[in-house]
């Protein structure tokens, strides 16, 4: 339900007011002066303000301008007696979303409430999409790698030296790239990435370079490659080891050269391209084994960055999970969990197989599955939720016992990641209405959440008491 504040010193159009926006279903607070009017925008979240310009104590164009400077997104509706189109346009220039003459019609009023209402929302929605689709997480941790990797991204970036980017999978190769890209002098212009192990072998050529209409049989159209759409920018060559020998061939001619030619064309389109490229693989053993030539590795590695695997850098860890914490739970739209010292601890202690992006799995797991203060139990229980858990290299977290774990889970039955979460939510909902003897007003306590949410998951789930 929208919230709306009405402004206006005359206590019969905010009672007029209020009678017909709450007969639409809006929630409505009303003040009568714009002294008040601002402590109430900054204390609460209001979705409008419909605000009278000729008021005691401040006057309505000067609560807009102050309103707007710490809470720019927020729509105000400007209401008068003594319209103009002056007034109009004053109030327009100073960021109102529209103008109403007193009294005010009806049907316009609605209107202009329900428009401003949508915009408001479509400015939130587009600015959270902007910052997920542009957003470049930091580079976290302040161990030796981390802090020689992040030094030579700010001495290599504004170059144009070309960067192979080694390391484990998941162990963040692509994050260095983006920063390389972000601090350079092309990050203006695009960054475009090409995961080399996911194009079979037949299709990568006409992925990067492009193809002309006909030129085989599934060519149907003139399609643009990766090279040409990176022109002016940064091209993100992911897992080069798995790209096949007539493409490496390809990639070496279009860095000697500066010059593509699409599949099935004959003419050479000329490309300024910043070429960055990332591998799991030791290309020294992959030249000796006859899979990748010595040519595009030379040319490739100027500047190589190695990214450490987690347990290289195990004093990272705490930085890295509190971020994640704070970052998934927000996402959520949740209170931040706490994590305890053992729980950190436990973090600390397990072999991460998956590197920083099995870190953020486990996190996010950790939220779904614990209370509101993450345990070095839940850490345990769940580091591995498909069987037993392994912390430590010995089977010991420096003296704490090691957990069997939690009971095995058949992923095979799950379609998709909603799914599973589901799956977990419920288990989890079930073992603290259980734990609580099924006190309802306790678990939702326990858990964080309101009693009647928690009657819609104890439905939504089919969940019922056992009794002997």
């Amino acid at each position: 339900m929208a919230k709306l504040l009405i402004i206006d010193d005359e206590r019969a159009i905010r009672n007029t007011l209020r009678e017909i926006l709450e007969y639409e279903n809006y929630e409505v607070e009303d003040i009568d002066n714009g002294v008040e009017g601002l402590e109430l925008i900054k204390k609460k979240k209001f979705d409008l303000v419909l605000c009278d310009i000729k008021m005691n104590k401040m006057d309505g164009m000067e609560v807009l301008e102050q309103a707007l400077a710490f809470s720019p997104d927020l729509p105000f509706i400007m209401i008068s007696g003594h319209g103009t189109v002056e007034t109009a346009i004053e109030a327009s220039k100073k960021g109102a979303f529209d103008f109403i003459s007193k009294p005010p019609d009806l049907n316009r009023l609605l209107i202009t409430v329900r428009n401003a209402l949508d915009r408001g929302n479509l400015v939130t929605e587009t600015k959270v999409l902007k910052r997920k689709a542009s957003k470049t997480r930091d580079i976290l941790g302040s161990s030796d790698n981390i802090n020689k990797i992040k030094e030579t991204i700010e001495r290599v970036a504004p170059t144009e030296a070309r960067v192979l980017i080694t390391g484990a999978n998941g162990s963040g190769k692509e994050l260095v790239a983006r920063w390389l890209h972000e601090k350079s002098q092309r990050a203006e212009n695009p960054l475009i990435e090409v995961n080399c192990a996911a194009i079979p072998s037949e299709l990568i050529e006409s992925e990067l370079f492009g193809h002309e209409k006909g030129s085989f049989t599934s060519a149907v159209k003139q399609r643009i490659g990766k090279f040409e759409l990176a022109n002016g920018g940064t091209l993100f060559l992911d897992e080069i080891g798995d790209m096949s020998l007539s493409a490496q061939a390809k990639v070496l001619r279009a860095l000697q050269e500066h010059k593509i030619t699409r599949v099935g064309g004959e003419k050479e389109q000329e490309v300024n391209v910043r070429v960055l490229a990332a591998t799991n693989k030791d290309l020294l053993k992959e030249i000796e084994a006859g899979n990748f030539r010595m040519d595009l590795y030379h040319r490739l590695n100027v500047i190589n960055i190695h990214v450490p695997h987690l347990t290289e850098r195990t004093e990272d860890i705490p930085e890295i999970a509190l971020n994640f914490l704070e970052e998934i739970c927000r996402d959520y739209g949740m209170p931040v969990k706490k994590i305890s010292e053992g729980a950190m601890s436990a973090l600390q202690a397990l072999p991460w197989t998956g590197n920083v992006r099995e870190l953020h799995n486990m996190i996010e797991r950790l939220i779904i599955l614990s209370d509101k203060t993450i345990t070095e139990n839940d850490v345990i229980s769940f580091a591995n939720p498909g069987g037993g858990t392994n912390i430590g290299a010995a089977g010991s977290n420096n003296g704490h016992a090691v957990s069997s774990g939690s009971q095995a889970v058949d992923y095979d039955k799950f379609s998709n990641f909603q799914d599973y979460k589901d799956h977990a939510e419920r288990e989890f909902i079930k073992f603290k209405l259980e734990k609580n003897n099924w006190n309802v007003s306790k678990t939702a306590d326990d858990i964080d959440i309101q009693r009647s949410h928690l009657y819609s998951k104890i439905e939504k789930f089919g969940l019922k008491r056992v009794t002997e």
